[in-house]
């Protein structure tokens, strides 16, 4: 089943935007227990840092959002043409400020480990990676047979 974030409608067309405002609090209560294991408020949890994937004809080309992070807290591995990105987001807690109380928590902080699959068109040798602001951007180069290539039409008089 594919998993799609949901969007709040125009706030001019839907006469309904306190309901969907309390739809969406009550979402993200029940997604951050879920995820957490219990009380969303003091226990931190996994989170999935978004990530996309494109293809051109050269490569495939993985760019993941990890803000806050530096390249020594990401992890990444290739193992029977599997491509696994972990590593862990640290929360940030000041020295003796143990009374401090907060009003709302959304930033997410944990371990995260994501994996694919790799198509066979990719030469997994040469796969390089830049980490720049935040920013993993995996390159993925293809081996010359999967770049395809034009084939010339001949006619009767040529061939």
């Amino acid at each position: 089943m594919a998993i799609a974030r949901y969007r709040n409608r125009d706030p001019m067309m839907n006469p309904w935007q306190d309901l969907d405002e309390l739809t969406n609090r009550l979402g993200r209560v029940f997604n951050d227990r879920l995820w957490s294991g219990g009380d969303a408020s003091s226990t931190p949890g996994t989170w999935i840092p978004p990530m996309n994937v494109e293809e051109t004809r050269d490569e495939v080309i993985l760019t993941a959002e990890l803000p806050g992070m530096s390249h020594e807290d990401v992890e990444l591995e290739v193992e029977n043409n599997v491509l696994t990105i972990s590593g862990e987001k640290q929360s940030v807690q000041r020295e003796g400020e143990e009374e401090r109380r907060y009003h709302m928590w959304e930033r997410r902080y944990g371990r995260f480990e994501r994996s694919f699959t790799l198509p066979r068109s990719v030469n997994v040798d040469d796969i390089k990676a830049n980490f720049r602001n935040g920013v993993l951007e995996v390159h993925m180069p293809k081996v010359p047979e999967a770049k395809g290539r034009k084939v010339q039409i001949m006619t009767e008089s040529e061939g």
